[in-house]
């Protein structure tokens, strides 16, 4: 429902595409995503002809803070299997760079940092 003073619920547009129409009914990334990754906004200028609120625009602004993939679709508060997907595409199209999680070699307070971000983010879902 949209009000005068702007959009309708948790400030999104009323113009919203379905989740398995943005995936076209995907429900696995098209590369290896696990929840905790990091994403980087690489090319943030590269599509600027999308329309205004494209989620992927939103991927794209969100990826310049180095997000976790888990934090992204809390902060976008949409479903993390579709956020997932999107932002499988947009690695494949070169646009976001995943960076690895943990090694073998990580240190304990490394795991722990990991652990800590990714129960934010999921607390946040």
């Amino acid at each position: 429902m949209s009000s005068p003073n702007g959009p309708g619920p948790h400030n999104r547009p009323t113009t919203r595409v379905r989740p398995y129409a943005l995936t076209s009914g995907r429900t696995e990334p098209a590369v290896d995503l696990p929840l905790e990754a990091v994403i980087e906004t690489l090319s943030y200028t590269a599509h600027l002809d999308w329309p205004t609120g494209d989620i992927r625009t939103e991927i794209l602004r969100l990826g310049t803070h180095r997000l976790s993939v888990a934090e992204i679709a809390a902060h976008l508060d949409r479903p993390l299997g579709m956020v997932r997907v999107v932002i499988g595409d947009l690695v494949v199209d070169g646009i976001l760079r995943v960076h690895s999680t943990l090694t073998e070699e990580a240190s304990f307070e490394e795991r722990r940092s990991l652990m800590e971000r990714t129960l934010r983010g999921l607390r946040a879902l």
